[in-house]
């Protein structure tokens, strides 16, 4: 006969060997946290200038994550306190450091999606 000692052992043994292998097998994916917000003086979040026909838009985002842009025309961005990867409509990913403002007067780039890093 096993000791009852024994038995809770086993039993807590296999209870962490299946908590590690649940581990180990689920992956962790990534937050998807990003939050269009408003835009206000003296806030460090990323700042969008963009157009789409005749139509114009100056958007703000704060917190990581990535996000639809819709295939806008991107005239400037200020990424504020946050690392930017846009990526175009040509399939290219474009990284950009914080503290960046950038124009695009000649060629602006037209943005499917934007990820804050």
């Amino acid at each position: 006969m096993i000791s009852k000692t024994k038995k809770v052992a086993r039993s807590a043994a296999v209870a962490f060997a299946a908590a590690a292998a649940f581990t180990m097998i689920v992956p962790t994916g990534n937050a998807f946290a990003i939050d269009h917000v408003e835009c206000r003086g003296g806030e460090d979040f990323l700042k969008i200038w963009s157009h789409n026909g005749n139509k114009q838009s100056v958007d703000c985002y704060a917190n990581g994550g990535r996000t639809s842009f819709g295939s806008w025309w991107v005239d400037r961005i200020s990424t504020g306190n946050n690392d930017l990867i846009y990526y175009d409509d040509n399939g290219d990913s474009v990284k950009i450091a914080r503290w960046t403002d950038i124009s695009f007067p000649n060629r602006p780039p037209k943005v499917k999606d934007i990820e804050i890093v």
